[in-house]
């Protein structure tokens, strides 16, 4: 826990790149130090930027209620970003971005060491599985890569968005608990 807490105290400082200059606080993660699931998004949105914490806003909100449909709350797993400042506009984290930020990510998985990290959306996704993989073909379908298990979902705001992504969202979740047993 105190390693992990250094460490967001180093993320809070940091100036590496250009979105430390835009931002109100930053988001380093999460939860259970301890945690068995690591979720990872993309990037902070406005109200996470506002209050410090990930998936805060409308996005969030559903991500509780899926969690709940596997009898988890927040307190239970880890969740992170890629990036850990709001990108402009909410527009994707450049690849400059993600290079300079992502060894807070491996930092923190490392010090975590989730027995599964489930991805946020492609943006997510890519971070760990190769790119010519579509979510929409490998959403809730687990991947072992160097010892680790992935488990590539759709952004709870997809279902925002597209409210027909809803039961295909909450259908992927409840696989979670069976991909931990047979971890």
């Amino acid at each position: 826990m105190d390693s992990l807490n250094s460490l967001a105290e180093q993320i809070k400082k940091c100036t590496n790149c250009a979105l430390s200059e835009g931002r109100t606080k930053t988001v380093p993660g999460d939860g259970n130090p301890q945690a068995d699931i690591m979720f990872i998004g993309e990037g902070p949105g406005k109200e996470e930027d506002k209050q410090g914490l990930p998936f805060v806003g409308s996005a969030g909100k559903f991500l509780d209620e899926l969690l709940a449909t596997i009898n988890l709350e927040r307190s239970d797993v880890f969740i992170g970003n890629v990036v850990k400042c709001r990108p402009p506009d909410n527009r994707d984290p450049l690849p400059e971005e993600i290079k300079t930020c992502f060894p807070y990510l491996q930092q923190q998985i490392e010090l975590i060491k989730p027995k599964l990290i489930a991805t946020l959306g492609r943006h997510a996704m890519y971070q760990f599985l190769p790119e010519d993989l579509r979510i929409s073909q490998v959403h809730g379908r687990p991947f072992r890569r160097h010892g680790q298990v992935y488990l590539p979902l759709y952004h709870p705001a997809a279902a925002l968005y597209h409210g027909s992504l809803r039961e295909t969202i909450i259908n992927d979740f409840k696989k979670i608990p069976l991909i931990l047993k047979k971890i």
